[in-house]
């Protein structure tokens, strides 16, 4: 190679390895909710959070039926991933297909999951989620399903900790205070304060 650094011939080739990893298949090992699911990848174990959804919580409604249906779509399957991001707790965020099949898509189109749609890189997953809507297929048979970022910021999984002070204006945003005397809104499935 002419004119590259040495470093840079080291960082190609790692990045080269990280994409030759990730497009080899490797069995799912455990699934611990319905997105996020354990892979055994040279000799280590590598926890992945399925890009672009959000599945519900395991004390939630729903709950138990999306991570079966992930165990039904992937435990002990062949999968290959694609890596997006790595979260805030250190997972792996990645578009997985277990034996051809997108985890991510699959989950959505059951009814079993919700798409994030402040990070979602995949257009067909709102078409999906709405024929799920449509069709009421698992969660969405619900007349008011809670997504699981509201759930996961409730005591009991009701949110009833949260009590609205105010519209803001447009839409459906609402002013809630929290807890400790917090004013925030959520935004996307985020916590966005000062309201």
């Amino acid at each position: 190679m002419t004119g590259a650094s040495r470093p840079q011939c080291l960082g190609l080739a790692l990045c080269c390895a990280l994409m030759m990893a990730s497009a080899s298949a490797h069995p799912v090992i455990s699934v611990a909710d319905g997105d996020t699911l354990t892979l055994a990848v040279d000799g280590r174990r590598l926890k992945i959070r399925l890009a672009n959804i959000d599945a519900p919580e395991r004390g939630q409604a729903y709950g138990r039926e999306s991570r079966r249906s992930l165990v039904e779509l992937c435990m002990h399957k062949e999968a290959q991933y694609r890596t997006q991001d790595i979260d805030q707790y250190g997972r792996t965020v990645a578009v997985v297909t277990c034996d051809g099949v997108d985890a991510s898509r699959a989950q959505v189109e059951r009814g079993m999951a919700w798409v994030l749609t402040h990070y979602n890189r995949d257009a067909a997953l709102a078409t999906l989620q709405q024929q799920a809507r449509w069709r009421r297929m698992g969660l969405w048979a619900d007349s008011n399903p809670q997504p699981p970022w509201e759930f996961r910021h409730g005591k009991d999984g009701s949110a009833q900790t949260l009590s609205p002070v105010s519209r803001l204006g447009e839409g459906d945003d609402i002013c809630y205070t929290g807890p400790r005397g917090g004013r925030f809104r959520w935004v996307n499935g985020h916590k966005r304060y000062g309201c």
